[in-house]
């Protein structure tokens, strides 16, 4: 197995695509230390790895908390002596309206879980990736990070956020061959789904017509997002870094990672006029 002897983390691995991420890293051999709030959820998780022959450890925490973080950093280390790769995957949808409604207070708070967390997380899981000379830490994007999305711009604001977060940390830690980077997981089918169709009409127009064809079609397989993380985990991606993949449309299972990073492939830039 691939990840046999990592330790990972994986930020929001309660349900969805944090808890298929966390699964496809135990089956690929790491042990995984599950964070999220819901601590019977996270016990749910757990027994799912073990029963499968995996280790898991629960680790209750808010990724928005200080204190929190550190805590369930120190006993990770404790337990396991180290964090080998970190998934920031931890994430909320926020408001949805426009902006000049939205609340205020929620507006932030959403950004602070996607943004903060990612921070606050990276920023305790580095310094033993620094010392132990290597690591992977994989940021979770998401839609309106890379185009507009009206009327939720507090998610694709901050998720736009992580994707600069991630180029930046990427340039940082490259010569303690840390590799950092994004997922665009899809349209995967999570709880966000219901928060949009609660919301009715406050979605817009197009976002009704994307959301009645995923519950047609059942959306992207949970899969795609869970084995690109793998493979960003992975030895077969040393030296990948500050890149955002798209788990559904991007090939990156044979992706040539040396005439990748010899481009600006997979990154957000400006692009002038005469460049199109």
């Amino acid at each position: 197995m691939e990840l046999a002897g990592k330790s990972a983390v994986v930020t929001g691995a309660s349900r969805g695509i944090g808890k298929a991420i966390a699964e496809a890293l135990a089956a690929a051999g790491a042990q995984v230390a599950l964070l999220a709030r819901n601590e019977c959820a996270l016990h749910a998780v757990a027994d799912g790895i073990e029963a499968d022959g995996g280790r898991a450890l629960v680790m209750p925490a808010d990724v928005v908390d200080e204190g929190s973080v550190s805590a369930a950093f120190s006993s990770i280390h404790s337990a396991w002596d180290g964090v080998d790769i970190l998934v920031n995957n931890a994430g909320v949808q926020g408001p949805i309206g426009p902006l000049h409604a939205a609340d205020g207070e929620q507006w932030w708070k959403s950004v602070e879980v996607n943004l903060k967390g990612c921070f606050l997380c990276s920023q305790h899981a580095l310094p033993y990736m620094i010392a132990q000379r290597g690591g992977k830490i994989i940021n979770l994007s998401g839609g309106g990070a890379v185009s507009s999305r009206p009327f939720f711009s507090a998610y694709s604001a901050s998720k736009a956020a992580i994707v600069r977060l991630t180029e930046t940390l990427a340039a940082e830690v490259r010569d303690h061959r840390i590799d950092v980077n994004a997922i665009a997981p899809g349209a995967v089918k999570t709880e966000m789904l219901k928060e949009r169709l609660a919301a009715g009409e406050r979605v817009g127009r197009a976002e009704i017509e994307a959301d009645r064809q995923l519950l047609e079609n059942g959306g992207a397989d949970p899969q795609r997002p869970a084995g690109l993380a793998v493979y960003l985990a992975s030895a077969r991606s040393d030296g990948l870094s500050g890149r955002l993949l798209s788990a559904v449309w991007d090939s990156w299972e044979d992706l040539d990672v040396d005439a990748v990073m010899a481009s600006e492939a997979f990154t957000v830039r400006r692009l002038r006029v005469e460049e199109k």
